[in-house]
């Protein structure tokens, strides 16, 4: 499902090292790649959180099921990033594991 979408001007591929770094210094495990998308996998309490460019030009970010775990991850992109929260979470094509 999909919870929010961040409001930035740069392309993923130019935000993609900031956003490693960002997050890296907020969370102790997080995975990440870049090819045509920018991908991050943030785990929270036992729980992946992704933040991507896979469904749309803007970092979405994206989890299984709600949970604190989600609202973790949107409070510590806000610190640097608008995001916008959706008032209920969209599904996405496929659903992350």
């Amino acid at each position: 499902m999909i919870f929010a979408e961040m409001d930035h001007p740069a392309r993923c591929w130019d935000l993609h090292e900031e956003m490693k770094a960002f997050l890296s210094s907020h969370f102790s495990r997080i995975e990440s790649g870049l090819q045509s998308d920018s991908w991050f996998w943030i785990f929270d309490d036992g729980e992946k959180v992704a933040v991507d460019t896979f469904s749309s030009m803007k970092y979405q970010v994206k989890s299984a099921r709600a949970g604190s775990h989600v609202e973790h991850v949107i409070s510590v992109l806000r610190l640097k990033y608008p995001v916008r929260a959706y008032p209920k979470p969209e599904l996405e094509g496929h659903e992350e594991d």
